[in-house]
């Protein structure tokens, strides 16, 4: 695993050190070792990379990782440059369509958002190959609690976009009232049409940012 070294590694320290974490470290070494396992292991901590903990002024929220062959990358919802756009980002795109007017580009990697302050983060951090959700319960959860915690705790205006019921699920840890929490239900086409289109979360997230004095985000991505 690529080792998180910017300012997220000091208020993280502390979880390295913790039993479930080198367990956690331990099983996922072993996974690497024995079978197929997404993202690529120098991938796992990206949300954590591109998007340092001072810069961070939206975060969504994700489940696990992409399990098909070459579509994870460790940002959640964002595939490589050159794989299909998987069917929750196609509804993502039609609601950034519909919301701010954005064109719909011929690819889904999202580390623009990424670079702009927008972390992506999956509450699951690793995933076996062809297998959705099967790391879930390995410890990943409570690492990546400890960060929800931290952002909660940033003294300055952020915005949580939560889509589907296990990204939901952490709602009670955001307690901070500086920070907006827009819900919807999950961009997957099983669940989309029950309010995730239409509930538009990129002009919501904008007007919020803009009133505080924070820039938009331009949630435009290019054609490659």
């Amino acid at each position: 695993m690529a080792a998180i070294s910017n300012d997220w590694l000091q208020p993280l320290s502390g979880e390295f050190k913790k039993a479930y974490y080198k367990k956690l470290y331990q099983t996922v070494k072993h996974e690497y070792e024995t079978r197929k396992i997404f993202p690529a292991p120098d991938d796992i901590f990206n949300a954590f990379a591109f998007t340092p903990l001072a810069d961070v002024k939206v975060v969504i929220l994700g489940q696990d990782p992409y399990h098909n062959d070459g579509q994870a990358h460790g940002l959640c919802f964002s595939v490589k440059p050159d794989v299909e756009v998987p069917p929750s980002l196609v509804n993502i795109y039609q609601e950034l369509h519909d919301d701010l007017g954005c064109y719909i580009p011929n690819n889904g990697y999202l580390k623009k958002w990424s670079d702009q302050g927008v972390m992506l983060l999956n509450t699951v951090l690793t995933v076996r190959a062809h297998q959705a959700n099967s790391h879930h319960d390995i410890g990943w959860e409570q690492f990546t609690d400890a960060a929800i915690r931290i952002l909660n705790e940033q003294d300055r205006p952020m915005v949580f976009i939560l889509w589907g019921r296990p990204a939901q699920s952490k709602k009670p840890m955001l307690t901070n009232p500086k920070h907006m929490i827009l819900e919807a239900p999950h961009p997957s086409p099983l669940s989309a049409f029950r309010g995730f289109f239409g509930s538009r979360p990129f002009s919501r997230t904008n007007a919020f940012l803009e009133e505080h004095g924070l820039a938009p985000v331009d949630w435009q991505i290019e054609n490659i």
